[in-house]
């Protein structure tokens, strides 16, 4: 039995997650089509504008209603733009767990985004939603990834060998499929006993498959 995810909005001390909203659309397309995003995760490329207005008017609330995930813009609290995005997804009611993933655009990265944005997800999961477990896979070679989860308190349960495909450039300047493993982290409510609110990364995850 699934249950539909709230149309919810997270406040921290910098940051609003909330819904996507038809306006992101440029700037999500623009996040998407980041080096480094592509390289670590199945985003189309090029990732256009109208791919990005199908994720918010189509994919997003399909997954929402569904139970099966849920996609939140991170915002700015001040400015209110766009610099990154949280996604739910293979989300099990039954046993209360869902995986956790995050990318955060080129240009805000360093300033701490992904690990408060991650972290307050987490603790909205297991405070307002009953949920017992938090997953995360972060590519073998993806030590940015790796960091944040670190910092908000997951611990490393494995490694799934060559269970990821990432990507690497090509000498004509396209995109060539890089085999790899992928690190399984995961995050209980206890682990978040002693974790601090705010914590300095950069980073961003690999996403499971959507366009």
């Amino acid at each position: 039995m699934t249950t539909p995810f709230p149309d919810i909005s997270i406040s921290t001390e910098r940051l609003v997650l909330r819904a996507l909203e038809p306006a992101d659309a440029p700037a999500l397309a623009e996040m998407m089509n980041d080096e480094q995003v592509a390289a670590w995760t199945a985003v189309p490329q090029p990732y256009t504008e109208a791919a990005a207005r199908e994720w918010i008017s189509g994919y997003a609330p399909a997954e929402r209603t569904a139970g099966r995930g849920l996609d939140l813009a991170i915002t700015e609290f001040l400015t209110q733009r766009l610099v990154g995005v949280i996604q739910l997804a293979h989300t099990d009611w039954r046993v209360r767990s869902t995986e956790i993933s995050y990318i955060v655009a080129p240009w805000a990265r360093g300033e701490g985004y992904a690990s408060e944005a991650t972290l307050a997800t987490a603790q909205w999961l297991f405070r307002d939603q009953g949920f017992e477990r938090l997953e995360l896979r972060t590519a073998a070679d993806n030590t940015a990834s790796q960091q944040v989860a670190q910092r908000i308190g997951c611990i490393s349960e494995g490694v799934l060998r060559a269970a990821c495909i990432a990507r690497t450039r090509t000498d004509d300047g396209g995109w060539a499929d890089l085999r790899t493993d992928f690190i399984v982290w995961s995050l209980l409510p206890e682990d978040l006993e002693g974790v601090v609110d705010q914590v300095t990364d950069t980073g961003y995850s690999s996403f499971a498959d959507w366009s």
